[in-house]
């Protein structure tokens, strides 16, 4: 019937509409993926426990573990005693992402048999204790933002070096999810407007240019002739002529001496 041909090609698309306007809701990420940045490809990183372990590997094993123990619980304090909602999101957010990460550092744990804490280091444990006593609103605001930027913004190079050097594929695949997630919460913590950039530490200067190679031995050779040429050619040339001189006249006593001996037996 003409009516249900029209009909059919639109009964077709609804399946599949449906269906992607799901995954937008589900992932609301991918709908807000900023065009030609690639988000690396973890599924191409093997994750068999394959490799030496170092203790550098050892450590940011163990730091993403301390990471999560204290920023879990000042997340939770973030959506408690802040009266912004932006920091209360933020909090929110950081908080149920490191859950998430968590797990992962503990299942990397457990294959690579790497013991973790299961309390904050001393230094957590003290920011944890100033965001309890901190007045709710803008001053909790100001210490959660400022120890949290400033605690991502040390473990980020050590992530980098170990995700660069790591001979282990497990600690690869963790560094390098690690550091999405560090980039995601620098980003979030970023974007509470209070971060006082000019008070960041400054970056070491990059190291000095290394020293000029050895010089070869044509390069020492032509400096050597470089030198005698504008140095010591005078001098050399003026002790030539001296010489020269000393012996001509050396050579016309003799001469002369040779004669009057003649002279003489005449």
């Amino acid at each position: 019937m003409p009516g249900t041909a029209t009909k059919t090609p639109w009964r077709r698309l609804v399946g599949p509409a449906l269906a992607a306007a799901a995954l937008i809701v589900m992932s609301p990420s991918a709908a807000r993926a900023e065009p030609n940045v690639p988000v690396p490809p973890n599924n191409l990183i093997s994750d068999n426990g394959d490799g030496a372990v170092s203790a550098a590997d050892k450590d940011l094993v163990v730091k993403v573990r301390l990471a999560g123990l204290w920023e879990i619980p000042a997340g939770e304090m973030a959506q408690q005693k802040s009266k912004d909602p932006r920091i209360q999101q933020i909090g929110k957010e950081i908080a149920a992402q490191h859950k998430v990460l968590d797990a992962l550092d503990r299942a990397a744990a457990k294959k690579l048999k790497i013991t973790l804490p299961n309390a904050p280091n001393h230094d957590q444990q003290g920011w944890l204790g100033e965001m309890r006593d901190a007045a709710p609103g803008k001053d909790f605001d100001a210490i959660y933002i400022d120890r949290l930027r400033a605690a991502h913004g040390k473990i980020f190079p050590a992530i980098g070096t170990v995700r660069a050097t790591t001979r282990n594929d497990t600690v690869r695949k963790l560094a390098q999810q690690a550091n999405q997630f560090v980039v995601t919460h620098m980003t979030l913590l970023e974007s509470s407007g209070i971060v006082d950039f000019a008070a960041l530490p400054t970056a070491p200067n990059p190291s000095a240019p290394p020293t000029t190679a050895p010089a070869t031995t044509a390069q020492v050779t032509t400096a050597s002739e470089s030198t005698l040429s504008k140095t010591n050619l005078p001098v050399t040339l003026l002790a030539l002529v001296a010489g020269l001189a000393v012996g001509a006249v050396a050579t016309m006593r003799l001469a002369g001496n040779r004669r009057r001996r003649q002279h003489a037996r005449w």
